[in-house]
């Protein structure tokens, strides 16, 4: 038996002589900590009116996630906890500070290291996040303005994390071959995180491109190597082959970028200038698999082609590929799906003992574009995909790196585990019937087989269906500054 009382674990065993004000039958199910999100970009939908209870990420068992990953999110953290605690919340909510919005914030999208005054601001900027409650400082290397920064400006701004206990995590600067490649981009976390005495994670870490499959190895090993030496770093993973980003990202160098979209379309107004920029679109596309690989999950200009890939479109129009995806970018903002990722990597990274589960998914309304399928059923894929039906990892462990992995690597106190005196977020499931129903083609459905829900203490989904509760919270990382 396990009692709930004022929000928390009252007590665990043997309780039929003591009172209750509700019951629920756990038979033949499993009851288990609340799932947490570590890298999940749903702060923002659980904002917008109506989406506040975060039902997708219920129905996948997710009690807490982690927002403002990949270096964004707003660089005042005070007025979002207070937009988001005013929405009523279904989850509790962490905080990220981001470095590219930092960034951006002091001097926009100028590709050049900071001046000294610029870095005394952006490290005022990281310590007021942190002192209001962030839990650490995320990173977007591959994307601009975050790419243009160098090693030593992120070792600077993981000084300021390290005087509040926080960590650093990183959509790394190349998961592929793009600039410095997998490895050394793995390096680099490794490197933040040991220059200042702080976590660092690799955020949904994956081998992206055929020309890199299987140095999930290579990257693994690094960071086997710098546990060895007692620097704490892990990964985070969502569980599936495709990845989703914008298309202006996933192909336009990011030099093109610099200076924001007028300069952009400076650049391409010029004839050398744009001949450069179309040519290292090409190798980005042939480095994602080419036309095919690549599926519109939502175009701002044209609905019509969300679920296309670029390869039907290339050959509805009659342009050449870099040159529809340009025209595509031009019109407005666009995001793809792109498959791109190996399944023994993807077993491979799933195994590693360091490895939290994520979703890198947010939320939308139902129905609305063709989204990334991870945004409804990350974790319950993991569990009965992965766990139950290829015994890549085992339930225990797919578990574990949901709830207590997590929960120790964030600082997430009294959370993630179910003992007397944690949190009451506890999820109950048959794990022989849960299952992820999203699917590209139809992403928009709830996943199956997580019965009930509790969110600090309070029931928010029970039998399958959901209550009209939210007792979510925004978490303030515990802790005075060093």
């Amino acid at each position: 038996d396990v009692g709930v009382s004022d929000g928390r674990i009252a007590a665990i065993g043997d309780l039929a002589d003591a009172d209750a004000r509700r019951v629920l039958d756990a038979a033949d199910r499993l009851v288990t900590p609340g799932f947490i999100d570590v890298h999940s970009h749903a702060g923002g939908g659980l904002a917008r009116e109506g989406l506040g209870q975060g039902q997708p990420l219920l129905a996948q068992g997710v009690t807490t996630i982690v927002a403002n990953p990949d270096g964004g999110g707003p660089v005042d953290l005070e007025q979002q906890r207070s937009v988001l605690a005013g929405s009523g919340l279904g989850v509790n909510v962490a905080l990220l500070i981001g470095h590219a919005s930092v960034r951006r914030a002091v001097f926009e999208m100028a590709d050049r290291a900071p001046t000294e005054d610029e870095m005394v601001e952006m490290q005022r900027l990281v310590r007021e996040g942190m002192a209001n409650g962030a839990y650490g400082l995320s990173s977007g290397l591959f994307y601009a303005p975050g790419s243009y920064a160098t090693t030593e400006e992120l070792v600077a701004l993981g000084s300021v994390v390290a005087e509040f206990g926080g960590l650093y995590t990183s959509h790394i600067r190349d998961e592929g071959d793009y600039t410095v490649g997998l490895v050394a981009a793995v390096e680099e976390v490794i490197l933040i995180a040991e220059a200042n005495g702080i976590p660092g994670i690799v955020s949904h870490m994956k081998a992206l491109g055929p020309d890199n499959w299987g140095l999930s190895v290579a990257a693994t090993t690094r960071l086997d190597a710098a546990r060895r030496r007692g620097v704490e770093v892990y990964a985070d993973q969502y569980p599936y082959s495709a990845s989703s980003t914008g298309l202006s990202a996933a192909l336009v160098p990011r030099w093109a970028q610099a200076g924001g979209a007028d300069e952009f379309a400076r650049r391409l107004s010029e004839p050398v200038t744009r001949a450069r920029i179309l040519d290292a679109m090409r190798e980005n596309l042939r480095r994602r698999g080419g036309a095919e690989a690549i599926v519109v999950a939502f175009h701002e200009a044209d609905r019509e082609l969300e679920g296309q890939s670029l390869a039907e479109i290339v050959d509805a129009r009659g342009a050449p590929a870099v040159e529809t995806a340009l025209a595509l970018i031009r019109a407005g903002r666009v995001s793809i799906i792109s498959f791109n990722m190996s399944e023994p990597d993807i077993a491979h990274i799933m195994r590693q003992p360091y490895t939290m589960t994520s979703s890198d998914g947010g939320l939308v309304p139902m129905g609305d574009g063709r989204p990334h399928p991870r945004n409804y059923g990350a974790f319950a894929r993991k569990l009965g995909h992965y766990a139950r039906d290829r015994e890549v990892v085992s339930l225990e462990a797919a578990v574990r790196s949901m709830t207590s992995l997590p929960a120790a690597v964030f600082g997430l106190r009294d959370r993630g585990l179910l003992r007397a005196g944690a949190w009451a977020d506890i999820v109950v499931f048959d794990p022989a019937e849960v299952s992820d129903r999203a699917t590209y083609a139809e992403p928009h459905q709830l996943a199956t087989g997580i019965d009930t829900v509790i969110v600090n203490g309070e029931i928010v989904r029970e039998q399958g269906r959901f209550t009209s509760v939210r007792s979510g919270i925004v978490l303030r990382k515990e802790g005075e500054a060093r």
